[in-house]
């Protein structure tokens, strides 16, 4: 059964716009002659707070905030592009937020969550201890606690992909990251809504492939690290509501290397003038890895974010420049 209706994800459509547009879906003709795919690139790094999680936290405070009992302040762990669609919903309708990030998380990330409003706090050594420290705040003063899924971050999250479908017809593959889920579920679910054939892969990173493992083993596989520059899939902890929907849903889930994520990136950059972050740039990535296996075929890439920090990327396409002999060690 699905996680909610159509009619309900053209409610959440209505709501969601208000804040975020519609973004573009681009065939950039530089990305086709790249991968001899033709690729259509869904650009949620052009919502308000620069990734697509802005539609999930928007309808998800809206919704809570339409509930008989008014929260006090709410609480959630992140790595920042969660958190900063919490702080805005948050902030817009008067609550306090308290967003708890891991130690040495993005600076320009948190910087832009204090900006929408919120409180955040630096605890834990990854994503995952950030988020027991959330459930005790949650605990301790009786703060609402926001989820990484819920349905109605999903159903948010899930107007890209109404948008997607509609835009592009037949598409035969979409490709999209995996960090806490969201986001292919929601391709998944609207897919399944709409009646279509497409096939949805997901793409994790090799250094945090607690999906990938879950997925061919067809159980949740826990990883020890996910030590990855693209944080936005540093999972190492798979929930299992959305774990049964990729197994039941999803064609496949890959993963890619920190150096193909990085061509990626540079391929962004070069082909369209857009900057990605790493987990905005994987499902290129993962589309790259399976070029050969994709001739004649119609692909969407979610290109997911582009919030990284300026010294992280020059950092990433240094290393990247000079391991394909682009620019001479320093």
């Amino acid at each position: 059964m699905p996680l909610f209706s159509l009619e309900d994800l053209e409610a959440a459509h209505t709501t969601v716009k208000q804040f975020v547009p519609e973004t573009p879906c681009y065939a950039w003709p530089l990305l086709k002659e790249r991968s001899g795919v033709d690729v259509f690139v869904k650009h949620e790094n052009h919502t308000p707070t620069g990734s697509f999680k802005a539609r999930g936290g928007f309808t998800y405070v809206d919704a809570l905030m339409k509930s008989a009992q008014k929260p006090t302040g709410l609480v959630t762990a992140t790595r920042g592009n969660h958190g900063q669609s919490v702080a805005l919903g948050a902030s817009r309708n008067g609550v306090p937020s308290y967003i708890v990030v891991p130690d040495g998380n993005s600076l320009e990330k948190n910087a832009a969550m204090r900006a929408f409003g919120a409180n955040v706090i630096i605890a834990g050594k990854d994503f995952d201890e950030s988020r027991v420290v959330a459930q005790q705040l949650q605990e301790k003063h009786g703060y609402h606690m926001v989820p990484p899924f819920h349905e109605n971050i999903v159903k948010g999250v899930s107007t890209y992909a109404l948008e997607l479908y509609r835009a592009v017809a037949d598409l035969d593959v979409v490709y999209v990251p995996i960090g806490m889920g969201s986001g292919i579920c929601s391709l998944i679910t609207v897919r399944d809504l709409l009646g279509l054939k497409t096939k949805i892969i997901g793409v994790t990173a090799k250094n945090a492939a607690a999906f990938a493992l879950s997925f061919k083993a067809g159980k949740a596989i826990q990883t020890d690290t996910a030590n990855t520059f693209a944080d936005g899939m540093a999972c190492r902890d798979p929930q299992a509501q959305p774990l049964e929907i990729i197994l039941k849903g999803a064609e496949d889930v890959v993963s890619v290397s920190e150096a193909q994520i990085a061509e990626a990136m540079a391929a962004y950059y070069k082909d369209t003038h857009n900057l990605a972050e790493g987990a905005g740039a994987a499902s290129l990535a993962g589309l790259m890895a399976n070029k050969h296996n994709l001739q004649g075929k119609r692909a969407g890439v979610i290109l997911t974010g582009g919030n990284i920090d300026l010294t992280t990327f020059l950092s990433v396409m240094n290393t990247h420049l000079q391991a394909t002999g682009e620019l001479a060690p320093a």
